[in-house]
C-alpha cells in the first residue's frame, strides 16, 4: 500500500475539464488507508471531528447531513466488481462545500471512475452541485440494469410456476425476495438523502442543480417502488408455490389413501387365510386359489363402485 491515501486528485476548471489552477478541487481517497487521518489533519484541518468520524466510519448508511455551507453525503451503488454480488452495495462518502470535494471509498465504484474519465475528456461536471448530480446519474445508470434483471427473473419464475410447480422454484423466489429487501434497505434512505440535499440552503446549489436533484429523487423513488413491487410479487409467488406444492402432496396422499382403503380388506383376507392352523377353508379344494382370486376381484370392484357412489373420488 502506498504512503498516500489519495487515489484521484484533480482541480475542476468550471468548464467541464481540469486545470492546475481550477477553482474547485476534487480528491478521491481510500478510506481504510492507515494515513487517512494524517492526510485530513494536513490538508483539511478545518474539518471538525464529528464530520471526520462520520466520513471514516467502518459502516455507513445513505444519508445527507447539512452543516453551514457544506454537506456530508453518503451514497451507495451496485457492486459490479468481480466475484461480488450486486446487492452487496458499495458506499461512497462525500464532503462537499463551495470550493472542494472529498470523496472516500473502501471498494472500487465504477461511477466515480466514470466521472474521472469525463473530466479528463472535458465533458465532466462544472460545479459542486453538478458533481453530485452527475455522480448520482452514473450510479443510477449502472443500477437500473441490475434492478431490471431482478424484475425479469421474477417474471420468469411466475411463468415457470404457471407451467408447473417445482420445489426448485422455492429457492429461486426466496433469492429474488432477499435481493429486493437488501437493495431497498439502502435505496430507500438514499432517496431521503437526495430529498434532504435538494431542500438544503447551500450557496453552491443553484436552481439547475435543484432540478437535477429533483429528477434524481424521482428516479430513486421509482427504484424503491419497483423493489416494493418485486418484493410483494415474490411473496405472492412464494405463497402460490407453497399452495400448489401442498395441493400436489395432498393429491398424492389422497391416491395413496384410496389404494390403501382398496387393499385393506384384501390384506385382512390374505392374512386370515394364511394362518398356519387347521380348519382353513379350501385347503383340499384344487380350485380354491382361483375362487379366492375371483372373490378378491369382485370385492375390489364392489369397493370401487361404493367409493364412486360416495364420491370419494
Amino acid at each position: 500500500m502506498t504512503e498516500s491515501p489519495v487515489l484521484i486528485e484533480l482541480r475542476l476548471d468550471g468548464q467541464g475539464g481540469i486545470s492546475p489552477d481550477g477553482p474547485l478541487s476534487w480528491t478521491h481517497l481510500q478510506v481504510d488507508h492507515p494515513n487517512i487521518r494524517q492526510y485530513f489533519a494536513e490538508h483539511a484541518p478545518d474539518l471538525d471531528d464529528v464530520a471526520l468520524d462520520a466520513l471514516l466510519a467502518d459502516e455507513t448508511r445513505p444519508r445527507a447531513v447539512i452543516h453551514q455551507d457544506s454537506a456530508l453525503l453518503f451514497l451507495r451503488g451496485v457492486n459490479l466488481n468481480a466475484n461480488s454480488a450486486p446487492e452487496d452495495m458499495v458506499s461512497v462518502r462525500l464532503f462537499v462545500d463551495g470550493n472542494r470535494i472529498y470523496s472516500l471509498r473502501k471498494r472500487q465504484l465504477k461511477g466515480v471512475l466514470d466521472l474521472e474519465a469525463r473530466l479528463l475528456k472535458g465533458t465532466g461536471p462544472t460545479a459542486p452541485g453538478d458533481f453530485i448530480a452527475e455522480l448520482l446519474g452514473r450510479l443510477f445508470e449502472r443500477m437500473e440494469p441490475t434492478l431490471s434483471r431482478l424484475d425479469e427473473t421474477t417474471d420468469a419464475i411466475e411463468e415457470a410456476l404457471l407451467d408447473g410447480a417445482d420445489a426448485s422454484l422455492r429457492e429461486a423466489i426466496v433469492g429474488v425476495r432477499k435481493q429486493a429487501i437488501v437493495f431497498r434497505r439502502y435505496l430507500a434512505p438514499q432517496r431521503d438523502a437526495i430529498a434532504t440535499l435538494r431542500g438544503a440552503e447551500l450557496s453552491w446549489l443553484d436552481e439547475r442543480n435543484r432540478r437535477q436533484l429533483t429528477e434524481r429523487h424521482q428516479q430513486m423513488a421509482r427504484f424503491v417502488e419497483d423493489l416494493d413491487a418485486i418484493r410483494e410479487r415474490a411473496q405472492v409467488v412464494k405463497d402460490e408455490l407453497g399452495n400448489v406444492l401442498a395441493d400436489k402432496l395432498n393429491r398424492n396422499m389422497y391416491v395413496l389413501s384410496v389404494v390403501a382403503a382398496v387393499f385393506l380388506p384384501l390384506g385382512f383376507l390374505t392374512g386370515l387365510l394364511g394362518i398356519n392352523v387347521g380348519g382353513v377353508p379350501g385347503v383340499e379344494n384344487p380350485y380354491a386359489f382361483e375362487i379366492f382370486c375371483a372373490f378378491s376381484a369382485a370385492l375390489v370392484a364392489l369397493q370401487v363402485w361404493l367409493f364412486k357412489r360416495w364420491k370419494w373420488f
